[in-house]
């Protein structure tokens, strides 16, 4: 999952002043859980009402038989709150190394 590699790289990403935040779906207490077991030390933003993954287009349609989850996808934002680079589930070709794409585009925009 996209999560870990983010995970892997994260002191990376803070030395940058670049910070990770990870969203879903899931209730406040399921993140905690999968915070624990995965160490994702970063937060996580608990959107049940799907209202954040409207707003991002990551909320799949009411008759696809995963509408529990979002589309994976990732966002970097810049300083200014602008989205500046988009990485959908389809653009994501190595989990493990999708960190380093992120941070190499955080470095050429700086």
């Amino acid at each position: 999952m996209e999560g870990q590699g983010l995970r892997d790289r994260a002191s990376d990403f803070s030395d940058l002043g670049a910070a990770i935040v990870g969203a879903s779906f899931d209730s406040v207490e399921e993140q905690k859980k999968f915070a624990d077991e995965y160490d994702f030390l970063f937060p996580l933003i608990s959107d049940p009402e799907r209202k954040i993954g409207e707003l991002y287009g990551v909320a799949r349609p009411a008759d696809d038989p995963a509408v529990a989850f979002s589309l994976r996808t990732s966002f970097l934002i810049s300083p200014e709150g602008l989205i500046a680079a988009i990485w959908d589930q389809d653009s994501i070709t190595d989990f493990q190394t999708h960190g380093d794409e992120v941070l190499s585009v955080i470095r050429s925009q700086s």
